[in-house]
């Protein structure tokens, strides 16, 4: 059994709520320092932003989004022990409303809306390739898509109406952006 990751929400409104990480093997969440690289770059962007949390684990990137004012935030999860989680991290941090929480397998390609920013975070082990896919047609005009990944791994150039802009490389992961 794994110990649970002791997270904590960076900035904005619930700035240093701790959030609770999973107890099992295979959860790998966003780390703090990643996290809090992410929102620097997304910064100017956040505020009254529609969210989509794809992969959404523990839910720290969607809590992080609404700390820092986006209009509404979409957490979607497959393992019903990480929706667990998340729903007791939204509690713990008193959160009521403005998200929603979606129980589907994002590669799938099943997800609807229409979303600012979009972050995902598929397993290191398999291609990005196909949850970018998946969800590339649910980036607004002018949106951005973030894929955390492994390092060792690229995504595609560009996927639909969707360039790949910039890659920051922290540790073993990165973070790569598109806009639309």
């Amino acid at each position: 059994m794994a110990q649970a990751a002791t997270l904590r929400v960076i900035a904005g409104q619930l700035k240093g709520r701790r959030l609770a990480g999973p107890t099992w093997e295979g959860l790998r969440p966003t780390s703090d320092r990643l996290r809090e690289t992410l929102f620097n770059v997304l910064a100017p962007d956040i505020a009254g932003a529609r969210v989509l949390d794809a992969y959404a684990g523990t839910g720290a990137v969607g809590i992080e989004a609404l700390s820092r004012g986006a209009a509404h935030v979409t957490l979607v999860e497959r393992d019903p022990r990480a929706l667990a989680l998340i729903d007791g991290n939204l509690a713990r941090c008193g959160v009521q409303d403005r998200y929603t929480v979606v129980r589907a397998d994002v590669g799938a390609g099943r997800l609807a809306g229409e979303f600012d920013i979009v972050f995902l975070d598929p397993p290191y082990e398999v291609s990005p390739e196909p949850a970018v896919a998946a969800v590339a047609h649910l980036v607004t005009a002018g949106g951005r898509l973030v894929i955390e990944h492994a390092r060792r791994t690229s995504p595609p150039e560009a996927v639909g109406s969707l360039t790949r802009a910039r890659t920051i490389l922290a540790g073993d992961s990165a973070l790569t952006i598109y806009r639309s």
